[in-house]
């Protein structure tokens, strides 16, 4: 930890030393929105899932046009946008009481969701490079899940779905905490450069537009991978895990808030050692082990709905979570990181646009998905297919690995972005 704070630039570290207090607020709201929906605003199950989904399609409709402005004008701007769309979003969700003022407010949350994802990585890749890209990707993932894990716990155990002015509590509270980002935008950040040198003659086309960079394969069988981790991933986290231990396994508000924290707990205490695992070794393989991992994960979740409301119960979604984060310390140093390695300095916005398209497309499917099969009172269905998406996240990244350079896969290391003529 030492030799790597040490090898960040003073931009890095205000980056990193910040992290997971940005990340509190959103560790309150995250595991309890749908349940803030549906049992506190009375919303059916289908329309509070429909709502979750509203905030990655926004996010995925503005993703696009934000990956672009960032590379013309620079992260700092488009991103404080974003910040201050969230600040909006989330104050008013908190006062919520027609599916249209939420979705109103879900929609100004996206807005967020869909710049701040591509603007905070090209800050990330445009500070840092070489082999401390993909230890600083890994290092901000463990932070982030700090910042949710501390937020999950605290809003486990204060909020009640009986008394809905807890609810708009940690709302505000999400609000307020991001406001940290918005002042080191304003202040520390203020003259990191994302965008290319004005004086630089290079054409549109030299750059490469979303076409040119889709037409690489290896974007192309990164971009599947990553929409289908997601969906049955991340795009659970928010909707179908929570709905499922509610409603299947019949665990409380506080089991819920706890099997966050342990998610937490298992990403901090394991990340440095998974990358030391790690370094060195194909992006492509720590995917297909992840996928397994997460394939027995969710194994460990549906045994649970045959001893609904007990102990076991309990420990089974609590141990759902723990299993699940030791896979995701293998996918987040990973996949950003082959992005970035793809892309060049003109082209890093759109390249990681192009990943947070992905990921808002599966943040979009899995809570539709969870919502209809979960509100039919299909769960068998339900985790089958989430076991049937692991495995085939492992298949794709099999395949990945014949198209994506050596440099990109983590084989050798990479000190500089690999051609866009790959």
């Amino acid at each position: 930890m030492r030799t790597f704070w040490s090898a960040l630039p003073t931009e890095g570290r205000w980056l990193l030393s910040t992290v997971a207090i940005q990340t509190f607020g959103r560790g309150m709201t995250l595991p309890f929105t749908i349940i803030y929906l549906h049992e506190v605003r009375g919303f059916e199950l289908g329309l509070s899932g429909a709502l979750m989904s509203l905030i990655a399609i926004t996010g995925l409709a503005v993703t696009g046009p934000g990956g672009t402005l960032i590379d013309r004008y620079g992260a700092r701007r488009v991103m404080i946008t974003g910040i201050v769309a969230m600040i909006a979003g989330c104050t008013l969700l908190a006062f919520a009481t027609h599916p249209a003022v939420a979705a109103v407010a879900v929609m100004l949350i996206g807005v967020n969701f869909g710049v701040s994802w591509p603007g905070f990585n090209a800050l990330i890749a445009t500070v840092v490079d070489g082999e401390v890209r993909q230890q600083y990707f890994g290092v901000n993932f463990a932070l982030v899940n700090l910042g949710i894990g501390i937020g999950g716990v605290i809003g486990g155990f204060f909020v009640n779905v009986h008394d809905p002015g807890t609810f708009t509590a940690i709302f505000l509270i999400d609000a307020a905490t991001a406001l940290v980002p918005l002042a080191l935008l304003l202040g520390p950040l203020r003259h990191v450069r994302t965008q290319p040198d004005p004086d630089d003659d290079a054409t549109e086309t030299e750059a490469g537009g979303y076409r040119e960079i889709l037409r690489r394969p290896a974007v192309l069988w990164l971009t599947l991978l990553t929409f289908l981790a997601v969906f049955i991933g991340y795009g659970q986290m928010e909707a179908g895990f929570p709905a499922f231990a509610r409603q299947v396994a019949v665990v409380s508000t506080q089991v819920v808030g706890i099997a966050f924290a342990v998610n937490t707990a298992v990403i901090v205490l394991l990340q440095f050692a998974v990358l030391r695992l790690i370094t060195g070794r194909r992006r492509t393989r720590v995917m297909q082990v992840m996928a397994l991992i997460w394939a027995l994960s969710w194994v460990i979740l549906g045994a649970t709905g045959f001893l609904p409301g007990t102990l076991a119960a309990a420990i089974g979604v609590i141990a759902y979570m723990g299993v699940f984060a030791f896979g995701e310390t293998m996918l987040q140093p990973t996949v950003p990181a082959i992005y970035n390695d793809l892309a060049t300095d003109r082209t890093r916005g759109r390249y990681n646009a192009i990943n947070s398209a992905a990921f808002q497309g599966g943040a979009i499917t899995g809570p539709l998905v969870a919502g209809v099969l979960l509100g039919e009172q299909l769960d068998a269905w339900f985790i089958g297919l989430m076991v049937a998406g692991s495995l085939a996240v492992g298949v794709l990244a099999l395949v990945l690995e014949r198209s994506v350079p050596a440099a990109a896969n983590g084989a050798v290391p990479s000190a500089s972005p690999v051609s866009e003529t790959t």
